[in-house]
């Protein structure tokens, strides 16, 4: 662990660009350590790490998404210069940390990322008023987990209720988010949706260009809401391109 919030799995990040990822609701980032493998050693892949799973699994709940931007802001900064090249990507209630992530360091230490890839989440005004949240019930919660497609033999009764609570409390962290002053990044941003998603919908994944001051892109994959996570072989490429292409002006405004 390089810090309490984030995990690497790069030696050191050195002059490479760090791609930073954040899991869906319920999960840890240890699924990402595969994309290192992947990526090989162009970029350095940093996941974050919630507490209630893997490495930190007795660690105490955060008690806002204000708290985890904080601490996963304040862990980056001690561990890349303000400068350094960085692109952020976010699944679901990862792409709302993301998106919040990506605001705070540009508010606190003036940085600002290569480019914001928030997938298969709705935009941050559908996370506050009627309806907020991650879920409503233990019953939108647990199809949130059907949707992972594990067979009987990757969760036992057990395993099915751990990872069903993980998912509750990741439910009541997203309650806390209060979607204040809600500005669009001064970033390339992509959005990304998968084309059999029940609970992100095309329209979700369009309304992120409300959020993009710089180059927008939108992008629909074969799948359900977790797509790329399953079959991830186009993702790390996708990411790879973002990290080592040419940077963006945020004045250029562009939209697709």
């Amino acid at each position: 662990m390089t810090g309490s919030w984030l995990a690497s799995w790069h030696p050191e990040p050195d002059g490479r660009p760090v791609l930073l990822c954040l899991p869906p609701a319920g999960a840890g980032c240890g699924q990402f350590r595969e994309w290192q493998r992947v990526l090989g050693d162009d970029i350095a892949v940093i996941g974050v790490q919630l507490p209630g799973r893997e490495a930190r699994w007795a660690d105490p709940d955060p008690a806002s998404v204000d708290e985890v931007v904080g601490g996963v802001a304040a862990d980056l900064s001690t561990l890349i210069p303000a400068e350094h090249p960085l692109v952020v990507y976010g699944h679901s209630f990862g792409g709302l940390l993301g998106y919040e992530i990506t605001r705070s360091l540009r508010k606190e230490r003036d940085q600002r990322v290569r480019a914001l890839v928030v997938a298969a989440c709705r935009p941050p005004h559908h996370w506050t008023g009627p309806g907020r949240g991650l879920a409503e019930n233990d019953r939108a919660l647990a199809g949130l987990l059907d949707d992972r497609g594990l067979s009987a033999d990757d969760l036992d009764e057990d395993s099915r209720e751990l990872m069903l609570d993980v998912l509750r409390r990741d439910a009541r962290l997203s309650l806390t988010y209060t979607g204040v002053d809600l500005t669009a990044v001064d970033c390339a941003m992509e959005a990304w949706g998968g084309e059999m998603d029940r609970t992100v919908l095309p329209e979700h994944v369009r309304g992120w260009r409300d959020y993009a001051a710089g180059d927008f892109r939108s992008r629909m994959f074969p799948g359900g809401h977790y797509f790329g996570l399953d079959t991830p072989a186009e993702t790390p490429a996708l990411l790879h391109d973002l990290a080592t292409g040419p940077s963006t002006s945020p004045s250029t405004g562009g939209r697709a």
